[in-house]
């Protein structure tokens, strides 16, 4: 049935517009396949100013009856020019292998290859060489990686000439700035210096509790230098938390700002690590107004940093800690998660194989240190001799969206609920993203509708869905750029690692839970506050005779080799695109007057998408209901993080329990979408 005049006009567009454009996508849905057909509208015919509901129409369209059994319908299709310039053809190329699916199945099939064929192509510098890649003689669930060697992953970091870009970024309301890697290895060494100079020794724990700026790349690239450990701590967290997170981390000194400077108001920093009772602070100043009164011992950062002279790079072992990350369990307390100087690797490749990062590119993440994807930020792109893109202010307006014009960017990330806050305001329209050759996505599951808009505002460009985890270094499940993208949608388990898809019988399933199967580089091997083996292969089942590695995902093969996510398993879920269990929630609200008890669960909308905060709670007699909802949130705003917003508020009698008294959140969950359906 072909188009009409009326029906554009319906969509949005204008008689005129309508009129030049009618003629053409009828001769595509009537001469052409609906692939071939969606590639030469999408690409010479929409536009990205076009009305969305032009895109969503036409897409639907087009691929009304797409046979599903080779997968869901691709909005991005590459083409020939574009897979033979990517890392991977290169990597298939000089391996002599035809196909993608040949070169997982081989990198899968051969882990200890895969690795050192990566650490040759991304040029890894050692002090001393490895004697072997990898030693599994404790088993694969304990692999000894690069056995025997010595480095340290900064001195990988500048290996691009010295006056090329390595940091582009800009301040609320500021100038475009760029730093080359020659000023930003000088700040590195600066701070290595003040390090030693302060008496840090290797091994020691130096938290950074910071905004994403290039002051504080070069932070973490310094303590990494001097062979201490960073740790992560995101600057939205509250005192507590931030507190929990010095003691379980023993660390001994803290990074942090007077103020953060957001959306034209000055967010207090400093002062949440005062009252952390943190160890001694450095301290930058966010603006030029007189500095804090510090507390005795604190220092301020001119009077911290070294001279601007050289600094070597202190050499470790693979297995000592470079960082330790946080990531909630189903506990209160958050795992405490040492990353090895051998995880970066995994960071590095999968930017470069996945991601198609190449040298002199640009890569935006809005992200923070506190989560993994900020030291993922700074290894998959200096590693691969790239551009880091950082705006400092919020990244959910078209302040942000001019950032990436501006500082042509050519790899965006981001997490769901952010694009879906663009879709919503139509903040992104009118902007030229022609620079971008891809986006990610991570954080989240994401809602086909949301990724199609996303890839719509740069005229399509592929969405590299990417999940993975602070314990794995990056993602287990990803896409790429020379296969098609389906909206919201994996397109391979990433390379040298692989997976299971188990039902709870532990039997093989279309849709279930995910396993993973060690080893690889990136998987932890270590937890400060639990038991490793507990908590990832304690009672998983196995494959072959080997364990394999619990993960919590849910996740649906949806045939042709693609997947969708469905979140998790376990009572952990993702609220904005950071993990937080249900007891760390449960825990701050437990302790509001009047409330007896709480179940927190993550529900999934009708239509797919976000995951939203439902808190079932039972009250204390004569307790109203009214106003209730905004005491919880204020008091997981001071607590916890102001980032988790409660969709909604039950009151219940009592909490479904286990024989054993454990509350019954799944049963929660499914009655609650239940009732939503």
């Amino acid at each position: 049935m072909e188009l009409s005049l009326e029906k554009l006009t319906e969509l949005g567009l204008d008689k005129s517009a309508a009129s030049d454009l009618l003629p053409r996508l009828n001769q595509c849905l009537k001469s052409l396949p609906a692939d071939r057909a969606w590639q030469r509208i999408s690409r010479q015919l929409l536009r990205p100013d076009h009305p969305f509901q032009l895109h969503r129409f036409l897409f639907g369209k087009v691929f009304a009856d797409w046979d599903r059994q080779q997968g869901p319908a691709p909005a991005w299709i590459p083409t020939q020019e574009q897979i033979q310039h990517s890392n991977i053809a290169r990597l298939m190329r000089s391996l002599q292998i035809n196909s993608y699916r040949e070169l997982h199945a081989w990198s899968a099939r051969h882990r200890a290859a895969f690795w050192e064929r990566m650490i040759q192509d991304l040029g890894i510098c050692f002090r001393r060489e490895y004697s072997a890649v990898v030693d599994l003689t404790a088993g694969i669930a304990s692999p000894r990686w690069l056995v025997g060697a010595e480095f340290n992953i900064v001195e990988s970091c500048f290996r691009a000439p010295a006056e090329a870009t390595a940091v582009v970024f800009q301040a609320e309301d500021g100038p475009l700035s760029r730093w080359t890697y020659k000023a930003l290895q000088q700040l590195t060494n600066r701070v290595a210096h003040g390090l030693v100079h302060a008496g840090f020794r290797p091994g020691d724990a130096i938290a950074i509790d910071l905004p994403m700026t290039v002051e504080s790349v070069a932070i973490y690239l310094g303590i990494v230098a001097t062979g201490c450990t960073a740790v992560s701590i995101a600057d939205s967290f509250a005192p507590h938390e931030i507190e929990t997170r010095l003691r379980l981390a023993d660390a001994k000194a803290v990074f942090t700002q007077d103020y953060i400077l957001r959306g034209g108001k000055r967010l207090p920093l400093y002062d949440k690590v005062v009252a952390a009772r943190a160890p001694r602070a450095i301290v930058l100043a966010a603006t030029a107004t007189p500095a804090l009164a510090l507390r005795q011992g604190d220092l301020e950062w001119e009077d911290f940093l070294g001279p601007a002279a050289d600094f070597t790079a202190v050499p470790r072992r693979p297995d000592d800690h470079l960082n330790i990350l946080f990531s909630s369990g189903t506990t209160g307390e958050p795992k405490a998660i040492p990353w090895a100087q051998t995880t970066p690797l995994k960071c590095a490749v999968d930017g470069y194989l996945h991601h198609d990062i190449q040298a002199g590119e640009v890569v935006a993440w809005p992200t923070n240190l506190g989560w993994m994807m900020g030291p993922w930020l700074i290894f998959a792109s200096l590693v691969n001799r790239a551009t880091i893109a950082l705006y400092y202010g919020m990244p959910t307006g078209g302040d942000f969206g001019r950032f990436v014009q501006d500082a042509q960017v050519n790899m965006l990330g981001v997490v769901p609920s952010l694009v879906r806050a663009w879709k919503d305001s139509g903040c992104m329209q009118g902007l030229d993203w022609s620079a971008l050759k891809a986006f990610s996505s991570t954080g989240e599951c994401s809602e086909p509708d949301d990724m199609l808009y996303l890839m719509a505002l740069a005229g399509y460009r592929p969405v590299v869905e990417y999940c993975g985890g602070t314990e794995i270094g990056g993602g287990y499940i990803s896409g790429t750029l020379v296969q098609p993208a389906a909206p919201a949608t994996f397109s391979t388990p990433a390379l040298g690692m692989d997976f299971a898809i188990l039902d709870e019988a532990g039997s093989t399933a279309t849709s279930g839970e995910v396993f993973l199967q060690p080893p690889s580089i990136g998987l932890s091997t270590e937890l400060l506050n639990r038991d490793h083996h507990e908590v990832y292969f304690a009672g998983a089942p196995a494959a072959d005779g080997d364990p394999l590695r619990r993960h919590g995902d849910q996740i649906e093969d949806l045939g042709g080799g693609y997947f969708r996510a469905h979140g998790r398993i376990d009572d952990t879920m993702n609220l904005s695109g950071i993990k937080v269990s249900s007891a760390e929630i449960e825990q701050v609200l437990n302790g509001v007057e009047g409330v007896r008890e709480t179940a927190a669960i993550a529900v999934s909308p009708p239509a797919g998408g976000l995951s939203r905060l439902v808190i079932y709670a039972v009250l204390a007699p004569g307790l109203e209901m009214r106003e209730l909802q905004g005491v919880l949130q204020e008091a997981i705003r001071q607590q916890l993080n102001p980032l988790f917003k409660i969709h909604q508020v039950v009151a219940v009698d009592q909490l479904p329990r286990t024989a054993s008294n454990k509350i019954l959140r799944r049963l929660l969950r499914d009655r609650h979408q239940g009732e939503e359906s």
